[in-house]
């Protein structure tokens, strides 16, 4: 039994840490999943990119989706591997898109073509069994899965809405790296009228203001600095740190006749790390 899906990478509009509101937006990156299933009960994972890495997500995305998909009494196992295109820890959704991916090609594996949110929800309680996340991560989770901007509540894992957006998308993406398991939810409440706001112009679709109202503020709570963001704000229709950071991405319309990223691109690549240009992606994940 062989499946094999792809997921999407994503950037932050909302933070969901203050107030359990969030939104995100998938990007061109993929994270790609391959999954072999057996009749062994026992799961095990790998991780392209790093062979050391802390595979408890994975492997209990293979368990949740063959228990929801599979035959009723049958014990699976196997194999899961995967590969991405998503930097690690860099607040770009990795995680999501590495649960999303893994939880569709077991599907696969399976026969079945289940719910895309439904697969999304395993993902994120996948997630949370495995301690890799605070906020359940649904906001990023959807993005990833179902493509364009979401807005969500993740303590219900509830999708409050889900447009198309056209983006150009500029990412840096500095060398340290910040798990979100990690970060300081007791600072980032501080932020929590703001984060309401953000919410408010989320909900009425102003995104990209959004993104940029949450950048700042989150960037004070978490403790990294907000000038990559200032660098950007005369050029980018919005800009935001990602996640918990530590990468920042601004948008700008795709139409954009003076390449308004290009500009910020020349200001961020005098920074230590890396930065490079992609796009939004409307369509989300889907198997291979």
């Amino acid at each position: 039994m062989h499946g094999r899906a792809v997921a999407l990478g994503a950037g932050t509009i909302l933070n969901a840490l203050s107030t359990g509101f969030g939104s995100a937006f998938a990007i061109d990156a993929e994270t790609s999943a391959t999954v072999e299933l057996d009749d062994s009960g026992a799961v095990t994972g790998s991780v392209a990119e790093d062979v050391d890495a802390d595979t408890r997500l994975i492997e209990r995305c293979v368990e949740l989706a063959a228990e929801r998909y599979g035959e009723e009494e049958r014990e699976y196992g196997g194999t899961v591997r995967t590969e991405s295109d998503v930097p690690m820890a860099a607040g770009l959704k990795s995680s999501s898109a590495a649960a999303n991916a893994t939880v569709l090609a077991t599907a696969d594996a399976l026969g079945a073509d289940p719910d895309r949110t439904e697969a999304c929800r395993l993902g994120v309680r996948a997630a949370r069994d495995a301690g890799v996340t605070v906020t359940g991560a649904f906001d990023d989770a959807s993005a990833s899965m179902l493509g364009g901007a979401t807005v969500t509540n993740n303590d219900g894992d509830e999708l409050l809405s889900r447009d198309p957006v056209e983006w150009d998308v500029l990412v840096w993406t500095p060398e340290e790296r910040a798990y979100s398991a990690d970060a300081d939810a007791a600072a980032c409440a501080n932020v929590a009228p703001m984060a309401e706001l953000v919410a408010e112009l989320a909900l009425e679709g102003r995104y990209a203001e959004a993104m940029t109202v949450n950048g700042l503020a989150f960037s004070a709570a978490l403790g990294f600095s907000a000038d990559p963001a200032v660098e950007a704000m005369p050029h980018a229709a919005g800009v935001s740190l990602s996640g918990t950071g530590p990468s920042v991405v601004a948008v700008a319309d795709r139409d954009a006749a003076d390449d308004p990223l290009g500009r910020v691109r020349d200001r961020w690549a005098e920074r230590d790390g890396e930065t490079w240009r992609t796009t939004t992606r409307n369509d989300g994940a889907r198997v291979r």
